[in-house]
């Protein structure tokens, strides 16, 4: 098998997709990574370009990154529905395993690492501001002033930098709780740190769905900050070469030589992998028990609301709504954040994976989870599905 074999080989002619994102997106770093894996040809453009106000803006109405605008014009947002929309139009060397076990696991992560890992990556940002001013002053700017002018891209990111400052009460990111959401980083880090040892990519010799859903936070904001960057390097030197990796076309690496360029066989896990998911089941799992019952009530609240209604206690569009706060016990501290109605959409996706399982594979997943405490998480459920329509969430 060749280094490239699990890669497209992108046509001469092909046209190219366009990515309009910037370097400092954590979503952005996920989309990018994989057009750059899936080997499909792209370019990329920021926001200041004059197109995206006339052209782009418009059409998806959300000032928001990253967004895929395919050659025939069409507009993909959601790093979800971008990867969905392109894997339906680019079936070979799929990014979502097609044995059932792997597909579920992979789907999970995905999730946990889009959602889940949110506060740690905007914490480790925005926390420690004063100690890497310049550089977010230098990378918001990027996004938005074009040209040799540097004062002038400097006070343009500055601008920007405030209002993003202050997400971070609305993620849970709050005195009492910075110490456990450090912790809980460090954890997966380590644990992570082990598993790249072992294999290049999480379920083993090529990079799946749920590789891109951890490169959203681990590259743009935790693996590319100066404070979070070096506590990669220092602390798990593997995870910070993954990060290279997953920028990079080729799907081997000569770090693996003897290492099959595809999943495990057999729809196996990793068992170096199993911590991470005994990980995501206890920390995820409470994120998502508090938002469901939060949402649950809401639902059962508004139980008149039509299909297609959009999610949102405001009637604002937004990419990722909220429905008021949620209070919980989370690593002995009581977690206050906005509620996240995305990451049960995201969860929603995966789960309904996992409960269409039969036969042997429901008896080896219900065997995995058991064995790692993913019980309660697997039960979580929503009394009404939300679906994405029109670039937003919505009831189904």
């Amino acid at each position: 098998m060749t280094p490239n074999s699990n890669a497209i080989e992108p046509s001469a002619s092909e046209e190219a997709l366009t990515l309009w994102g910037t370097p400092h997106s954590l979503y952005t770093g996920k989309v990018r990574s994989y057009l750059i894996k899936k080997g499909l040809p792209f370019r990329e453009l920021f926001p200041h370009h004059p197109r995206f106000g006339t052209e782009v803006l418009p059409a998806v109405r959300l000032m928001v990154m990253p967004i895929v605008e395919t050659p025939d014009g069409q507009f993909y947002q959601d790093t979800s529905d971008i990867i969905s929309a392109l894997e339906r139009r680019h079936p070979q060397a799929p990014v979502v395993p097609s044995t059932p076990v792997q597909r579920v696991v992979a789907s999970l992560l995905d999730g946990y690492g889009s959602e889940c890992l949110l506060p740690a990556a905007m914490h480790y940002r925005w926390s420690y501001r004063a100690e890497q001013e310049h550089f977010l002053q230098a990378e918001f700017g990027r996004a938005m002033h074009c040209g040799p002018d540097r004062e002038a891209r400097l006070q343009a990111g500055a601008q920007l930098m405030t209002y993003f400052n202050g997400y971070l009460p609305a993620l849970g990111v709050l005195p009492e709780t910075i110490p456990m959401i450090e912790a809980a980083y460090e954890e997966l880090l380590d644990l992570l740190d082990i598993h790249f040892q072992y294999h290049p990519y999480l379920l083993g010799g090529r990079p799946c769905i749920a590789d891109f859903g951890f490169m959203a936070p681990l590259f743009a904001h935790l693996g590319r900050d100066p404070v979070p960057a070096a506590l990669m390097m220092k602390r798990a030197p593997n995870v910070y070469r993954w990060t290279e990796r997953m920028n990079r076309s080729q799907i081997a690496d000569g770090e693996f030589p003897d290492h099959a360029t595809d999943w495990l066989p057999d729809d196996a896990i990793p068992l170096t992998l199993e911590p991470v998911l005994k990980l995501m089941f206890q920390d995820w799992g409470a994120q998502l028990a508090a938002d469901a019952k939060h949402v649950n009530a809401w639902l059962m609240t508004n139980s008149d609301l039509p299909v297609g209604h959009m999610v949102s206690h405001t009637g604002e569009r937004s990419v990722h709504p909220t429905l008021g706060m949620v209070a919980y016990p989370w690593r002995g501290v009581t977690m206050q954040r906005a509620s996240m109605p995305q990451g049960l959409w995201h969860f929603e996706q995966a789960v309904r994976e996992a409960r269409a399982l039969s036969g042997s594979a429901r008896e080896r997943f219900d065997s995995l989870s058991v064995r790692l405490g993913g019980q309660a998480m697997m039960q979580v459920n929503l009394v009404r599905p939300m679906v994405r329509k029109d670039y937003v969430l919505v009831l189904g």
